[in-house]
């Protein structure tokens, strides 16, 4: 009986680990999936990180269209060598976040299940001021190198979303 069960556990490891990991997002769709249903006004912030600012400052608000998990393959995170993230460029940051969710350069790519949201875009309020281009999806109007428009079309993990206030 004793070998039974140590063969199944054998047996089992393999089947284990080949299952892509569940990022927060994956799991919050599992857990709560009733939060995103299609219809739901969600908001996507930043800013608020200051010492005499803490509320998020910039926004983008939108009707949930679908939610899914999906399995990606996280490679390896673009970097600009001599340069941390608070240095980068607006076209550098760019390529970050469009490349996000990814892995550091010294960790292996993997694949891990994602929970996304397709949203359409119902209003926003973004940075100007210069020292925003890298702090941030949303600046100038546009969300990352897309310029926002009211109906258009974007997807974020889920774990990125609130709920609107009532």
């Amino acid at each position: 009986m004793r070998n039974l069960l140590v063969l199944l556990a054998l047996l089992a490891t393999p089947a284990l680990a080949a299952e892509p990991a569940l990022r927060p997002s994956a799991r919050l769709l599992f857990k709560q999936p009733e939060l995103l249903q299609a219809g739901a006004c969600v908001v996507y912030q930043e800013g608020g990180s200051g010492w005499v600012v803490t509320d998020p400052v910039y926004y983008l608000k939108g009707l949930v269209i679908d939610t899914e998990v999906q399995t990606r393959h996280l490679g390896h995170c673009p970097m600009v060598p001599g340069k941390n993230i608070e240095q980068y460029s607006r076209a550098e940051f760019n390529r970050q976040a469009l490349a996000y969710p990814c892995v550091a350069a010294t960790q292996p790519e993997r694949d891990e299940q994602i929970g996304m949201v397709r949203l359409r875009v119902t209003e926003w309020e973004t940075p100007h001021g210069v020292k925003a281009a890298n702090a941030g999806r949303l600046y100038r109007g546009m969300f990352i190198d897309r310029r926002l428009e009211k109906g258009m079309e974007i997807e974020l993990e889920a774990d990125l979303l609130g709920v609107c206030d009532k």
